[in-house]
């Protein structure tokens, strides 16, 4: 009995038969490569995945340690008291805002001194920080220096009829517990170390109205000092000379 009635139908089922292997085949390649594309997009997702992760740790960073700073200049006054008067003398109140030298927005801002505006008896006054000399050299010394408030107590307002000697009632002299810096540098560290809303007393000079400066080392007796926390546990003092002053 006779599969095929002759040759050529043979040959025909011979070729089907082939095309179909290498259909096969072909669709087998596809498949592996396909699913080696998923593997490789597998892994890719992987790495975008270990991307995603890294970027959430940075952003984790930035939420633990590199949070955005905080504008301390945002609560500026725009009008300010005029209970200063012509003396050297110490404001007690709270810190309303910290003007950095040239602000933009802020009332009144000064390009070469920094200024702490102190809220006081309802009002807000401008301590002016001179942070850049006019000398031949412009870099200001400065130090920190743990010291209880000298008396009288802290209490909100401008008080005169006082003194304050950095040699004399400080015990400091300028030598290498000052540290120069340039005016940027100065901003910065000042500006982070005074905190929003706390008490504060500055040692100063005004010519009266809403103003006082003179906010470092002058001939003694009249000395400028910012004291933070000064009803604290442990006050300190924010102290500046210029590099031609010796004492």
């Amino acid at each position: 009995m006779k599969l095929f009635s002759s040759p050529l139908p043979f040959r025909a089922l011979v070729a089907a038969l082939a095309l179909t292997v290498g259909l096969a085949a072909c669709g087998g390649e596809r498949t592996s490569s396909s699913a080696g594309t998923t593997g490789s997009g597998g892994s890719t997702g992987g790495t975008s995945g270990s991307s995603g992760g890294g970027g959430a740790g940075t952003t984790g960073s930035g939420g633990a340690g590199g949070a955005l700073p905080v504008d301390k200049a945002k609560d500026c006054a725009s009008t300010f008291g005029d209970a200063l008067t012509n003396s050297f003398g110490r404001l007690d109140g709270t810190v309303l805002a910290v003007v950095q030298p040239g602000h933009p927005t802020c009332a009144l801002p000064n390009g070469t001194h920094l200024v702490l505006q102190v809220l006081a008896g309802g009002a807000a006054y401008r301590m002016v920080v001179n942070v850049k000399s006019d000398g031949a050299d412009p870099d200001v010394f400065f130090r920190t220096l743990p010291h209880a408030l000298p008396a009288p107590a802290w209490a909100e307002g401008w008080h005169t009829g006082l003194k304050l000697d950095y040699v004399a009632d400080l015990g400091v002299h300028a030598d290498a517990s000052f540290t120069q810096h340039s005016m940027a540098d100065l901003v910065k560290i000042v500006t982070d170390q005074i905190s929003l809303g706390a008490k504060v007393s500055v040692y100063s000079t005004s010519s009266g109205g809403a103003s006082a400066h003179l906010i470092h080392r002058n001939s003694g007796k009249s000395d400028g000092v910012i004291v933070l926390d000064p009803e604290g546990a442990s006050p300190t003092m924010l102290l500046f000379h210029f590099p031609t002053q010796s004492f």
